[in-house]
């Protein structure tokens, strides 16, 4: 979950490789994954499909432990806005989804009104909590 995801496990991204335009989709699932290469694409075994994943620098170490890196995939499942757009995420969002336009090698993504579907809610106003605008 990308509130979950700690910015010191990106310092050894170098690139985001899409697989789809980042600029069509509202908002895509972000994860560390751990996996056997540090690039090239890595397998996808979730239900959905990944629209993109992390490259890491020659820097990067395996852990010790499992020979596998700590790298991001930014996914999505066949219910999210994109295939539904009057689905459960009509407004709203997964708790990982965050907008593709706020990623970068070693920048976490962020939710933004356009990922979480509109504007904030009444309760987030009320909070003076505010997203981003793009």
């Amino acid at each position: 979950m990308s509130a979950l995801i700690d910015p010191s496990e990106l310092q050894h991204e170098i690139e985001i490789r899409w697989l789809e335009d980042p600029e069509k989709l509202d908002y895509v699932r972000q994860v560390l994954d751990r996996l056997s290469s540090r690039k090239g694409r890595p397998p996808y075994h979730r239900d959905g499909r990944m629209v993109g994943y992390a490259i890491l620098g020659p820097e990067a170490k395996a852990s010790p432990a499992s020979g596998t890196w700590r790298r991001r995939v930014f996914w999505l499942a066949p219910h999210d806005r994109d295939q539904q757009p009057a689905g459960v995420y009509a407004f709203g969002a997964p708790s990982e989804a965050v907008d593709p336009s706020t990623i970068a090698p070693t920048v976490k993504g962020e939710k933004t009104e356009r990922s979480q579907g509109g504007p904030a809610s009444p309760a987030m106003i009320e909070l003076g909590i505010t997203l981003p605008r793009l």
